[in-house]
């Protein structure tokens, strides 16, 4: 009991509130190029291939290990100084977050959509690049050694990135129908003004959470980028590029193939790339079928966002238990099963038209669903990494993860139009998606079966 109080009181300490402050801060992004974006996109004219192949702008979260070591290493002038380097950071990506908006409240699609969509890309940039920094801020709240409180921090960075994509969302298509109803012809671009006012707030919340370490983290950096530049023998450009590369991305990469070998390391990569295409397409498609079926924008808001943030925060708490008593591979093989049928139970959906129990039933599943994938997936790469190198290999491997999301779920529109329209079908096609993952991953269950036994020993 002395135990289990402990443990529960790590979620009321103050570290807990800065690293959920500063998840909300890493989802709410996803909220404007995604579930906003792609709606006002729709209800401006552009067809559904549009809506599906503007969802390219998400490719950079899938890319932003690439630039990961010059985040962490350059220094914002001013600003780092003043607030620290990893404050410094987020705020500056902030501040073009917010520009952003403001430029999106004096345009529409249908006048300037080159503009529109290079806003977007520069949101998701920010939005990708400030992830390094919020990552390593909320690790660097904890002491190394507390391990209780490192783990209820993950959790709570988790609930916190679900928080401002959910009930951001809410509050965005919340707004938007209100300002529609009030007879406002551009009440997308009056939304993202108050918006705008939410990313103000976020940030003064964040300029209370402290940061240390800064000098001796640039200084170290800097130490081993000289050691490893006097390795090679030589002192001049070629030898720094080298330096920096190699101790940055080709290491790891090369320790990942050789830990788990050539054949089950390509395996694997092809697993991260597919378990959640599925789930991409019928996510990226989602708010225009909600449309298109006769569901407002309040009634998506408050069954897809509200009731879907309430599911969501309660099932990634039970993924973790699952993860741990069935192990992650039986884990993860249930999630991408449960994923697919909920899938085809928004088959059920477009075959039995506007039907609101049916509607908030398919939502509760789904996101159950893509919470339970979602930490268990988190929970696999985890295992896969070398303990070396875990930064660099976690974000490279994420990043596969997200790639494949990104790249063949941007077609999903142009699916949907090629099917005519047929919602039901399209969403069969989404369920049998998993289906080449969860063979991967049964053909090598040997193996990680294995590697899931060691680190249970550990």
């Amino acid at each position: 009991m002395e135990s289990t109080s402990k443990g529960l009181g790590l979620f009321l300490d103050v570290r807990m509130r800065r690293i959920f402050l500063l998840g909300m801060i890493s989802g709410f992004p996803w909220v404007l190029i995604g579930s906003a974006l792609s709606l006002w996109l729709k209800e401006d004219g552009l067809s559904r291939s549009a809506v599906g192949w503007a969802g390219l702008i998400f490719a950079v979260y899938s890319v932003n290990f690439l630039w990961a070591p010059l985040i962490d290493r350059l220094r914002v002038p001013f600003l780092t100084d003043k607030l620290g380097h990893r404050k410094a950071w987020i705020l500056t990506m902030q501040s073009i977050i917010l520009a952003g908006l403001l430029l999106w409240a004096t345009t529409a699609p249908s006048d300037n959509i080159v503009m529109v969509m290079a806003i977007g890309l520069a949101i998701a940039a920010c939005s990708a690049t400030q992830d390094i920094t919020i990552d390593a801020l909320r690790i660097e709240q904890i002491d190394r050694a507390d391990t209780g409180a490192m783990a209820a921090g993950a959790s709570m960075a988790v609930i916190g990135w679900w928080t401002g994509f959910k009930l951001g969302g809410m509050v965005a298509l919340l707004l938007a129908d209100k300002f529609q109803a009030m007879g406002m012809e551009n009440y997308w671009q009056m939304t993202f003004v108050v918006l705008g006012g939410l990313v103000v707030a976020t940030n003064l919340g964040l300029l209370m959470i402290p940061e240390t370490g800064t000098a001796e983290r640039i200084k170290a950096q800097a130490a081993a980028q000289q050691a490893m530049q006097d390795s090679m023998g030589q002192k001049n450009t070629a030898t720094l590029i080298l330096s920096f590369l190699g101790s940055t991305v080709v290491t790891p990469l090369l320790s990942f193939f050789k830990n788990n070998g050539v054949k089950i390391g390509l395996m694997l990569l092809c697993f991260i790339f597919l378990f959640k295409i599925g789930e991409a397409f019928m996510g990226k498609m989602s708010i225009i079928f909600y449309k298109e079926v006769g569901f407002s924008k309040s009634d998506i808001a408050i069954y897809s966002k509200g009731l879907g943030w309430v599911v969501t925060v309660a099932s990634s708490l039970l993924g973790a238990y699952v993860a741990v008593r069935s192990g992650v591979v039986r884990a993860l093989l249930l999630a991408g099963l449960f994923m697919a049928g909920t899938n085809i139970l928004f088959s059920v959906l477009a075959w039995t038209g506007k039907v609101e129990w049916l509607f908030a039933l398919a939502v509760l599943l789904d996101d159950l669903a893509a919470a339970i994938a979602t930490v268990v997936f988190v929970a696999f790469i985890s295992l896969l990494v070398d303990r070396n190198y875990t930064a660099t290999q976690y974000a490279l491997l994420a990043s596969i993860g997200t790639l494949g999301r990104t790249l063949l779920a941007s077609s999903s529109g142009a699916l949907v139009d090629w099917l005519n329209g047929d919602w039901g079908l399209f969403f069969i096609i989404t369920a049998v998606m998993v289906g080449p993952a969860l063979f991967l991953l049964w053909w090598m269950r040997g193996t990680l079966s294995a590697l899931d036994k060691d680190r249970n020993k550990g």
